[in-house]
């Protein structure tokens, strides 16, 4: 996964934060996706505009994890967020 990689939520898709985390909504669809706390700090980081090592950094501060298992988590949050088309990468 590239470092400089730009994540970015697509167009028909509101994020909106809560108790839990986070909430994604695909208008499309009606579909949602439940992040908890860690999963919307990790996206929050790159949408604004940290890398996948910035956001496991943000993981790896909040928990006992090592940082290749944080980088490896947060690549595949984005890939699974990426395959629901819920964000776009470039």
């Amino acid at each position: 996964m590239s470092a400089r990689m730009t994540v970015r939520l697509s167009p028909h898709v509101s994020l909106t934060r809560n108790e839990g985390g986070a909430v994604l909504l695909d208008e499309r669809r009606g579909d949602y996706w439940q992040l908890n706390h860690t999963g919307a700090a990790v996206l929050d980081t790159l949408l604004a505009g940290g890398t996948p090592a910035d956001a496991a950094r943000t993981l790896a501060d909040g928990h006992p994890v090592p940082a290749d298992r944080a980088l490896g988590d947060v690549t595949a949050l984005i890939d699974s967020l990426r395959s629901a088309r819920l964000v776009e990468t470039s």
